[in-house]
C-alpha cells in the first residue's frame, strides 16, 4: 500500500510540475530563480526546455536544454546566456520588461544579462519546438531577438554557424564559462579550429602548413555559412562537408564545441536514450593544441584514449586541469657549461620555435640553442624528401606530442648535475576539471520540524523510485545485453558501426541481392532499418584473413576524402567479416562503360578522370599514410547519383608510414588485376606509386575508346598473360593521323564533344602508361594538367 501510495504521489508531482510548464512570457512577466522547476518555458512538443539552470553551488544561468526525466544533465544543454557571470540562487529573475527589452537580474539587482532589443508592440518570448528561443511580436512576423543568432557552444540541426557567430567551448565538463577552443570562418572565408589558451593562441585544423586546396577547402566562396541538416549532413560555404554514421534518420542531433577542443556531433534517438558520438572531427586527439598545457606532451591510443605526461625536470601544476601544463623544478642558466641537453626520440613539439636552420649538424644546432639564454631546448629531424637535417630551436614547449612515428628527436636544456630522467615522468590520465561556483546568500531560519517530515517524506519516496528502476532494469537488462553490439560504435577505434551478423543478414534479404563481385569478396545491396541503402561487401573466407581485412579497415579509418567511398561500419563475427559502404545510385564505371544505355557523355568523363586523379594524389601525396591502391580499375571506380567517382576496394592496398618511404616496397604476391597492371610486377621491378599511375592511365584510355584492355592482352611464350600493350600500341599508331582523337573515341560519347579536352585527356593517359616508370608523371602532375585544361578552355 505504501508502494502504491508513493508511486501515485511521484505521478503527481511530475504532473503538477508540468502543469506549471509556460508556452511563452510576455510583457512586464518575469521568470524565478527560485521557482526554477516550475518556471520553464517548454516547446510545443516538449522537445526543448528552457529557464534557469543550476551550473554549481548556489549559482544558476539562463539556459536551454533538451528535456527528459532526468532533466539536470549537462550533455542536454545546447544555448546558455550568462556563461561567465552565473546568477544568485535566490531572488535573480528573469523580466519581459515593458520597453521590450529582456533582462536577466541577479540578486542585487545587477544587469547580468540582456537582449539589448525596444519595442512598443505586444511581444510573445516562447521557445520553438527547434531548440530556438524567439523574442517576436505578437501581431506580424516581427523577430527582434532569436537564441540562434548567438550560439553559445553548441549548434542544432539547421541552425547556421555565419559569419557573426562562432561556436566557443566550455572551460571543462562542469564549468560552462568560456574555454579556449572556438570555431568560427576566418577572414580567408575559411572555417577553422583556434586554440586561444592562458598565454599563447594558435590555428590547429585545418593544419596551418596545408593550404586551403591541399585541405580540400575553398575560399572564394563568401557567403561564409555552414550547417548540420536534419538528417545529419553537415554543410560548410568552404567545401567541407561530412555524415554522420546515423546518416539518413531524423534523430536528436547536436554539433558540440566539446571542452577538449574537438568537433562532436552527438545523436540519440528519443527523449529517454542515451547520447552516443556520431561524428568527430579530430580522431587523434593529441594534435589538437594546448590539450595538456606547457612543457607536457600528449600520447594517444585509439582504446584507452588520449593520456597527459610532464616532460623530463617538469612537474604539473594544477592536478584536475591540464591546460595549465607542468612547470620546471630546476631554475634555467644561460651559461653554456651548466648546461645539458636530455635526448627524447619520438617527442614532437609544435610551433614556437627561435631559430629554423636547414642542412645544419647537430653540433651546431645545439650550439645555435647554447648561444640564447631564453632556448630551452632543440628539435633535431631528418628530412626524407630533401635529404637533410633540419634544426628548430625552441622558446617554449608546447603542443607536444609523443608518436613513434616521429622520425625526429627532441632535446631539453636541463642544468648539470641534476638527474631527470625517463623514469621521472609525471604521467596521469586526464582529469577533468571540476569547478563549482558559488553565491551567497543570506538564509532565512527554517522549522526543524517541518524540515525533518520534509527530508523523511523525500527519503521513502527516493527509496521506492529507487526500488522500481532496478526492478526496470532487472526486466530489460538481458534484452539491453543481446543488443549491446549491435548498438555499440567504437569511436575511439574506427569511429565506424559495428553491427552483427544477423543485422547484415536481414539488411540483404539472406544475401540474395548480388550487385558486385571481385576476387576480394561478394557485393550486396541492402536496407538498414533507418532506410538507408548500403552496399555490403561480404569478404571471402577462403582469402581474406584477418590481417586483410583490418588492413582494409583500418586504411579506410585514416582516410577522409570526397572521391574516396564512405564506410558506414563493419562485422566481425567468427567466421564472417563484412564491410558496409554507402551505396552507389549508378554502379561502377565497368558497368556504365558496358552499359548499353551508355550515359556517360565526354564532360562526364573527363570529370571521372579528374575526380580519381585527385584521390589518388591524395593517397600518394597528401594523407598521413603513404597508400598505394594496386588494383585501379573501372570495377573499382562507382559513381553516385550525381555521377561524382568514388574510388572503392582497398583490399589490395599497401600503407606505409610517410615518415618511412622507400622506393623498394616488397610484396609477397603480384596484385593487381591483368589489363591494369604496370610491367613492374611481371618483370619484378621496385614498386612505387607509379603502378597506380599506370592503372590510371589505361582506365583512362578505356573511358576515351570504350575498348576494354582486357580484351586485348597477349600471351608470353610461358602461356601467361604478359602486360597489356595492345590498347597502349593501337592508340599511339591512331596517333599518328591527324585526327587521332576522332578515331580513337568512344562511338557512345557520340560526335558533340569538346575535342581539345579529349585530346588532352588522351596525351595525358600516354604518359601514365610510358613502360619506364620514371617518365610516368605522379597524381599530383596530372591533376595539375587536368585542371589547367579545364582551367583554359572555361
Amino acid at each position: 500500500m505504501a508502494y502504491k501510495t508513493s508511486y501515485i504521489f511521484l505521478v503527481l508531482l511530475f504532473c503538477f510540475q508540468c502543469s506549471c510548464s509556460l508556452s511563452s512570457l510576455n510583457k512586464e512577466s518575469y521568470l524565478s530563480v527560485e521557482k526554477h522547476t516550475e518556471d520553464v518555458l517548454v516547446s510545443s512538443n516538449g522537445t526543448f526546455s528552457a529557464g534557469f539552470y543550476q551550473v554549481g553551488k548556489n549559482a544558476f544561468s539562463f539556459a536551454i536544454w533538451l528535456t527528459e526525466l532526468h532533466n539536470h544533465n549537462p550533455n542536454n544543454i545546447v544555448w546558455m546566456a550568462n556563461r561567465e557571470q552565473p546568477v544568485n540562487g535566490k531572488h535573480s529573475k528573469l523580466f519581459l520588461l515593458n520597453t521590450g527589452n529582456i533582462l536577466l537580474l541577479d540578486a542585487g539587482q545587477l544587469n547580468t544579462w540582456s537582449s539589448n532589443t525596444a519595442s512598443n508592440a505586444p511581444l510573445e518570448l516562447y521557445l520553438k519546438e527547434d531548440g530556438n528561443l524567439v523574442l517576436r511580436e505578437l501581431q506580424g512576423t516581427t523577430i527582434l531577438w532569436q537564441s540562434y543568432d548567438f550560439p553559445t557552444n553548441t549548434l542544432l540541426p539547421n541552425q547556421p554557424l555565419t559569419r557573426y557567430t562562432k561556436l566557443v567551448s566550455s572551460r571543462s565538463y562542469s564549468n560552462y564559462s568560456s574555454g579556449f577552443y572556438k570555431l568560427f570562418f576566418d577572414d580567408n572565408n575559411i572555417l577553422r579550429l583556434d586554440y586561444d589558451g592562458l598565454d599563447v593562441s594558435s590555428t590547429y585544423w585545418p593544419p596551418t602548413w596545408m593550404s586551403s586546396w591541399e585541405a580540400g577547402r575553398f575560399n572564394y566562396n563568401s557567403s561564409r555559412i555552414a550547417l548540420l541538416d536534419s538528417l545529419g549532413k553537415f554543410i560548410s560555404s568552404d567545401n567541407y562537408f561530412f555524415s554522420t554514421y546515423d546518416y539518413g534518420t531524423v534523430l536528436q542531433r547536436r554539433l558540440v564545441m566539446d571542452s577538449d577542443g574537438n568537433i562532436r556531433i552527438y545523436s540519440r534517438k528519443n527523449l529517454s536514450g542515451n547520447w552516443y558520438v556520431s561524428w568527430q572531427v579530430i580522431s587523434n586527439t593529441c594534435i589538437i593544441h594546448g590539450l595538456c598545457g606547457a612543457n607536457s606532451t600528449c600520447s594517444y591510443d585509439p582504446k584507452k584514449g588520449k593520456e597527459c605526461s610532464c616532460l623530463p625536470g617538469y612537474k604539473v601544476k594544477n592536478y584536475n586541469d591540464w591546460s595549465y601544463g607542468c612547470e620546471p623544478m630546476f631554475d634555467f642558466t644561460c651559461k653554456r657549461n651548466e648546461s645539458t641537453f636530455l635526448k627524447l626520440r619520438g617527442f614532437e613539439l609544435y610551433g614556437y620555435d627561435g631559430n629554423f636552420v636547414q642542412n645544419i649538424t647537430y653540433k651546431d644546432c645545439k650550439n645555435l640553442c647554447l648561444q640564447k639564454c631564453n632556448c630551452i631546448g632543440f628539435q633535431y629531424t631528418y628530412d626524407d624528401d630533401s635529404n637533410i637535417f633540419k634544426c628548430y630551436t625552441k622558446l617554449e614547449l608546447l603542443n607536444g606530442r609523443h608518436s613513434p612515428s616521429f622520425p625526429g628527436t627532441t632535446y631539453l636544456r636541463l642544468p648539470k648535475g641534476k638527474n631527470f630522467s625517463k623514469q621521472e615522468f609525471v604521467s596521469l590520465k586526464d582529469h577533468v576539471c571540476l569547478v563549482q561556483l558559488y553565491k551567497n546568500y543570506v538564509e532565512k531560519p527554517t522549522n526543524n520540524l517541518v524540515r525533518f517530515f520534509l527530508w523523511t517524506s523525500i527519503t521513502a519516496g527516493g527509496l521506492e523510485f529507487v526500488y522500481f528502476v532496478v526492478v526496470w532494469v532487472c526486466l530489460i537488462k538481458t534484452k539491453k545485453k543481446s543488443s549491446a553490439n549491435q548498438n555499440s560504435y567504437d569511436h575511439a577505434l574506427l569511429g565506424f558501426r559495428r553491427y552483427s551478423y544477423f543485422e547484415l543478414k536481414v539488411a540483404t534479404k539472406n544475401f540474395s541481392n548480388e550487385i558486385g563481385r571481385g576476387g576480394g569478396g561478394v557485393v550486396y545491396k541492402g536496407t538498414l532499418p533507418d532506410q538507408r541503402d548500403v552496399a555490403i561487401k561480404r569478404l571471402n573466407e577462403a582469402k581474406q584473413g584477418e590481417g586483410e581485412f583490418q588492413a582494409e579497415v583500418s586504411i579506410i579509418g585514416r582516410l577522409n576524402h570526397m572521391n574516396l567511398i564512405e564506410m558506414w561500419g563493419y562485422c566481425v563475427e567468427g567466421k564472417h567479416k563484412i564491410l558496409v559502404y554507402e551505396h552507389m545510385e549508378n554502379g561502377s564505371l565497368a558497368k556504365n562503360l558496358s552499359s548499353k544505355t551508355n550515359t556517360l557523355d565526354w564532360s562526364k568523363r573527363y570529370d571521372i578522370a579528374l575526380g580519381i586523379s585527385r584521390v589518388l594524389a591524395y593517397l600518394h601525396e597528401e594523407c598521413l599514410e603513404w597508400v598505394l591502391h594496386c588494383d585501379i580499375k573501372p570495377q573499382n571506380i562507382l559513381l553516385d547519383s550525381n555521377f561524382q567517382p568514388k574510388l572503392a576496394d582497398f583490399g589490395l592496398s599497401k600503407l606505409k608510414n610517410r615518415n618511412n618511404l622507400n622506393n623498394n616496397l616488397t610484396f609477397s604476391m603480384i596484385r593487381g588485376t591483368r589489363g591494369y597492371m604496370a610491367p613492374e610486377w611481371i618483370f619484378n621491378l621496385p614498386i612505387t606509386s607509379k603502378v597506380d599511375v599506370y592503372s590510371y592511365g589505361i582506365v583512362v584510355l578505356e573511358m576515351i575508346t570504350g575498348k576494354n584492355p582486357t580484351m586485348m592482352n597477349i600471351e608470353g611464350d610461358d602461356g601467361e598473360m604478359a602486360y597489356n600493350g595492345s590498347l597502349i600500341r593501337w592508340v599511339r599508331e591512331k596517333k599518328r593521323s591527324a585526327c587521332w582523337v576522332k578515331e580513337i573515341l568512344d562511338p557512345a560519347i557520340g560526335t558533340s564533344c569538346d575535342l581539345s579536352k579529349m585530346e588532352i585527356l588522351a596525351r595525358v593517359a600516354l604518359d601514365c602508361v610510358e613502360e619506364d616508370m620514371d617518365i610516368r608523371p605522379n597524381m599530383s602532375q596530372v591533376v595539375e594538367m587536368l585542371q589547367n585544361n579545364e582551367r583554359v578552355v572555361e
